[in-house]
């Protein structure tokens, strides 16, 4: 095969003396799909905005089809033939497919666009390249999948030859993943490159033809997939043996701790984000929540925080009345929560790690006497958590802002699990985090279950959601559609038919009294 790319001794040194690249020199070859993996903080997404023109690199250079590059701006990758798919799609929800797809390089007649001659265009380019899409369907009316898809097919319409995807399944149901793998060998096969990048190494393992791993801004190797395994990648990515498979002891059930009926709730567009609600969740166990992102999640952990108010319904912990509306009162109660987002909800950036660790207890002793702070008992705590937790912080007074995305979250998990819940919500807890973090956090949550917390966890990834719960439950346009006592005994892909609304189940009635 032809060579595409190359970066030669590409260095990225940041003005704060970070150097994110150190002399990356790697080899793309046209026609594959070439996946690019490593830990938080390995380099991936500088390495990816390098090429992308979104950073200039300190040293090195970009070699295109034998011809030495330069971009200043993505607008020059762009006209170069590179396309990047971000993680936060960038469409206007008001627009049609189409529309967005043309987006400033629209088809016009007599001076506006020309909707047929578009809407044309995008399907025979999605028929090519195996990206099924409705061109007349506005954005802001479609599912995950297809949003992605129009992503690619912006850049394509726009003429890449190399296409660079980061993190793209994050959000997708086992099939939407499906679709998109088979439209990514398409496109391989159609003489595109696809550079991939992704934590989720069984799916770096199916898709990809190459595989090259980054580590503390180095490249640590690059074969051919055929040549690894799911344990050999992890072991490359983290510099030492990883274990995949999550060691779970068999639940332990005790009382029931959280007790939820008909929980309604409604949002100001006045669509009902919960529709009658109703489970039940015990000491020692892990309730799974699976579902598409969007169908009601986000709702039930704010409601069960008291960060968000409810239309009916009734919700109890340990037999009492769950406050209502009232963080504060709610952790009280003995209610800890790991939030969707970390640097939004989890953390305080510009505060210390310190800080972040008694923003929930501040204002009890030790940490506070006579209306001060006592900064040697927080400093202590935090010194105990940072070694309990393995937080990699130079020191308590260390910046939130300055941590990895998986000792950020590291942090929120030490804060949250050191307040002795009685029950802990935890939504989307290794998202964006590294594999050796997610190993970590794994084995907390498990130690947290072994000492009797009932955990609510919310997550996207459905692998992980399977392999930790204790029962599942599956959420649909804000309703329980499906509900499983043995998660180990069902596939990703049957949850995943429950996820798309493809499936419900016809008895669902939870005992709460039970």
């Amino acid at each position: 095969m032809a060579t595409r790319l190359e970066t030669r001794n590409i260095t990225k040194i940041y003005p704060n003396g970070v150097r994110a690249n150190d002399r990356i020199s790697l080899t793309v070859e046209a026609g594959q799909v070439h996946a690019i993996v490593g830990e938080n903080g390995a380099g991936k997404s500088t390495l990816m905005k390098i090429l992308y023109g979104m950073e200039r690199p300190t040293e090195g250079e970009i070699v295109l089809d034998g011809e030495i590059v330069h971009f200043s701006s993505p607008q020059d990758a762009i006209r170069r033939g590179i396309g990047m798919v971000h993680q936060n799609f960038m469409l206007v929800p008001s627009f049609t497919v189409a529309q967005n797809v043309v987006l400033n390089a629209e088809p016009t007649r007599r001076g506006v666009l020309d909707s047929k001659a578009a809407n044309e265009q995008v399907c025979r380019l999605a028929e090519r390249y195996g990206l099924p899409i409705v061109p007349e369907l506005r954005v802001s009316e479609i599912p995950v999948g297809m949003k992605q898809r129009v992503e690619i097919l912006k850049a394509l319409y726009r003429g890449a030859e190399i296409l660079i995807l980061d993190e793209p399944t994050a959000v997708l149901t086992p099939s939407e993943t499906r679709e998109l793998f088979s439209a990514m060998r398409e496109l391989a096969a159609n003489g595109k490159t696809v550079l991939f990048i992704s934590h989720k190494l069984r799916e770096v393992l199916a898709v990809s033809d190459q595989v090259t791993v980054l580590r503390d801004g180095r490249l640590i190797d690059s074969l051919p997939t055929s040549q690894c395994t799911e344990r050999q990648l992890a072991t490359l990515m983290v510099g030492r043996e990883v274990f995949m498979n999550i060691q779970k002891p068999p639940v332990q059930r005790g009382a029931p701790i959280l007790r939820v009926e008909d929980l309604s709730v409604r949002l100001p567009s006045g669509k009902l984000a919960l529709d009658q609600v109703s489970f039940v969740l015990h000491s020692g166990e892990i309730l799974g929540v699976a579902g598409v992102e969007g169908n009601g999640q986000t709702e039930l952990a704010e409601v069960l925080a008291g960060l968000r108010a409810y239309e009916s319904g009734n919700i109890t912990l340990c037999d009492q009345p769950l406050p209502k509306g009232d963080p504060r009162a709610v952790r009280e109660a003995g209610v800890a929560h790991i939030p969707e987002d970390r640097l939004k909800n989890g953390g305080a950036a510009e505060l210390s790690v310190a800080e972040n660790l008694i923003v929930d207890r501040y204002y009890k002793p030790p940490y506070t006497a006579h209306g001060n702070l006592n900064v040697r008992a927080i400093r202590q705590h935090a010194q105990l958590l940072i070694e309990r937790f393995s937080i990699a912080a130079k020191a308590p007074e260390t910046l939130f802002s300055a941590l990895s995305g998986g000792n950020m979250q590291k942090v929120v998990l030490a804060r949250e699990l050191s307040a002795a819940p009685r029950l802990l919500i935890a939504a989307q807890p290794t998202r964006g985090v590294d594999i050796g973090a997610i190993e970590f956090i794994h084995a907390q949550l498990i130690a947290a279950r072994a000492q009797g917390v009932a955990i609510l966890l919310i997550s996207a990834d459905l692998n992980e959601v399977l392999q930790l719960s204790d029962r599942l439950i599956v959420l649909h346009n804000g309703e329980i559609v499906a509900h499983f006592d043995d998660p180990s005994a069902v596939s990703e892909e049957e949850v995943g038919l429950y996820m798309l609304g493809s499936r419900r189940m016809s008895h669902l009635t939870f005992s709460t009294s039970a």
